[in-house]
């Protein structure tokens, strides 16, 4: 067995013990991270959980992925507020995949990494009898979306639970436009839309430099390559078709072959100097595999923008990502949505009015009706499940007032995730409809993009 020299820190930070939970090791959720080679793996890692244990066994070929991975685990350990006590039991080496299938030496493969197996290690991984909460995408191609279906028939057969990471479903004001498109006495019924018009439209923009637990973000170079990462529109995108399925069909299985009908479909590139490649990379030359998106020898095209328009039993939606470099000081990601009721239109906006905090309005569709009254009727509903948000009236509309304990950000979604993942587990089944809407949202996203790459330049 190799170990990393990050391990021998992560060895004295082991302190968090079975014991503490009360609970016998073997009753335990045990973790096996595999191949880490995306933040996410860590961010996982960023807060303890009951009845888990604190080891977990990392799998992984040797190199830059699995270190910076190791060095978040260590910073979550040595941090001063409510620090963690994570035990990273490490093997390193080329046969880490089938190492890890021998070993059994857990019961939850945490996958977020390089998304060019990932598709395969899934299917490797539930055929051998393991859970797995995989990062999004679980696919980044057509060619592999059966395999993917068939993943998931494989893990009900093997009874394991087969789950994505969708951390924008934690987002307080989503939960709340969610929460109010369910109120018809103030939104009224969702809009049929247009192509020119959706009912629903969801728009984020992402920052390849960026600031995560306290520093500027190393990303590894293959994270720009398409081939190995996924273009934007098979990436990002998923939690944004994932929110239109959750959102406008709460609690509802969808059925990819009967209620997902392409419109369009886009996709085209950020350019990245070499500078810029090096900042984030720390690598001083664009690998041979990118060469093949270089042009005019300093200049990165990578493919990380896209736009799906489509319908969703006769819903028009349309969603895009955005890749910048680089934020302006005092910005960061942002969010779009808005979902077009009979009554009523909930719109979120992150922008400099904003101050680039998600905020929730709502907005008559006929500017001479008054939601007053009708808001005093629907807000003990909402407040049951989101005790203190209010509303309050402004130039536009209302505005939605959350509290600050809801606003835990971006990283901490992660940790609900998580949980919730536990949760299932417990219960021993996901909700009838997870499935099913899984399988909907990445035939959408895949399908999108032979669509974009068959049309463009048309």
């Amino acid at each position: 067995m190799n170990v990393s020299p990050v391990v021998g820190s992560l060895l004295l930070a082991a302190l968090f013990t079975a014991c503490q939970s009360g609970q016998k090791k073997d009753d335990m959720i045990q973790l096996i991270t595999l191949d880490p080679g995306h933040f996410h793996a860590a961010l996982v890692q960023k807060t303890m959980y009951e009845g888990v244990d604190s080891t977990v066994h990392v799998y992984a070929p040797d190199g830059p992925d699995v270190e910076l991975h190791l060095e978040k685990i260590k910073t979550y350990n040595a941090r001063p507020e409510n620090p963690t006590h994570w035990h990273e039991d490490v093997y390193l080496g080329t046969d880490f995949l089938d190492k890890m299938l021998a070993d059994k030496a857990g019961n939850v493969v945490i996958m977020a990494g390089n998304n060019r197996l990932k598709t395969d290690y899934i299917q490797k991984t539930v055929a051998a009898g393991f859970n797995v909460l995989a990062d999004k995408p679980m696919v980044i191609s057509a060619a592999n979306f059966n395999q993917l279906k068939e993943a998931f028939a494989t893990a009900e057969k093997k009874k394991v639970l087969l789950y994505d990471i969708m951390t924008e479903r934690y987002e307080i004001s989503t939960m709340l436009q969610r929460a109010f498109s369910q109120q018809a006495g103030v939104f009224g019924t969702l809009e049929k839309g247009t192509p020119d018009n959706p009912a629903v439209t969801k728009e984020s923009v992402h920052h390849f430099y960026k600031n995560v637990s306290g520093s500027i973000l190393t990303r590894p170079s293959w994270f720009m390559d398409v081939a190995q990462q996924g273009e934007g529109i098979v990436d990002v995108t998923t939690h944004l078709v994932d929110l239109v399925q959750w959102e406008c069909f709460p609690e509802q299985t969808i059925d990819y072959q009967k209620d997902i009908k392409l419109n369009s479909a886009r996709h085209w590139t950020t350019d990245m100097t070499l500078s810029q490649f090096k900042a984030i990379t720390k690598q001083d030359a664009f690998p041979d595999y990118l060469k093949k998106d270089v042009v005019k020898d300093s200049v990165l095209r990578v493919y990380s923008n896209g736009e799906i328009n489509y319908q969703l039993r006769g819903v028009h939606a349309k969603v895009s990502v955005i890749w910048k470099y680089k934020a302006p000081e005092g910005t960061g990601d942002t969010h779009y949505s808005i979902m077009r009721g009979t009554k009523a239109n909930l719109i979120i906006r992150q922008g400099a009015e904003q101050q680039y905090k998600p905020t929730l309005y709502i907005e008559a569709v006929d500017k001479k009706t008054d939601l007053e009254a009708a808001l005093k009727t629907v807000l003990p509903t909402i407040q049951q499940t989101f005790p203190g948000v209010d509303v309050k009236k402004i130039a536009t509309g209302w505005e939605v007032v959350i509290p600050e304990k809801y606003k835990e950000g971006h990283e901490a979604h992660f940790g609900r995730v998580a949980q919730k993942y536990l949760d299932y587990l417990k219960a021993g089944a996901l909700p009838a409809w997870e499935v099913p809407n899984m399988i909907a949202k990445y035939h959408t996203t895949t399908q999108a993009l032979e669509l974009a790459k068959r049309t463009r330049g048309l």
